[in-house]
């Protein structure tokens, strides 16, 4: 498999730190996940964190410590260059696969498109 590119999963996070920004740290992150219907543990998001950032699809800083997290500081997190196109291309991917709608097309439920 290609270093670029990206699981349905590792694109949902990158589109989430993407609409997130500047505020994208791991609880807003698990909180925007739920909110489009992705439940999803705090280590699954952690290693997919991990491995963007190896790919070099993210990049993460520590902020100050703050007195509301008992003096502990969050991991923000940033969609670089690449991460941006590794998006882009993943979408691109999705329209081209993309039947049609509203020219036939009858999914397998038997809704007309």
């Amino acid at each position: 498999m290609s270093e670029d590119y990206i699981g349905e999963f590792e694109e949902l996070v990158l589109l989430a730190i993407l609409k997130l920004a500047p505020d994208a740290y791991g609880t807003t992150i698990i909180e925007a996940l739920d909110d489009a219907g992705r439940k999803t543990s705090i280590g699954a998001l952690y290693a997919t964190l991990s491995r963007l950032e190896r790919k070099g699809l993210i990049s993460s800083w520590m902020s100050d410590p703050t007195a509301e997290r008992g003096g502990r500081a969050k991991k923000y997190l940033k969609v670089t260059a690449n991460g941006d196109a590794a998006v882009c291309a993943a979408h691109e991917s999705r329209k081209r696969l993309t039947p049609s709608f509203g020219l036939g097309y009858v999914s397998e439920r038997g809704l007309s498109q």
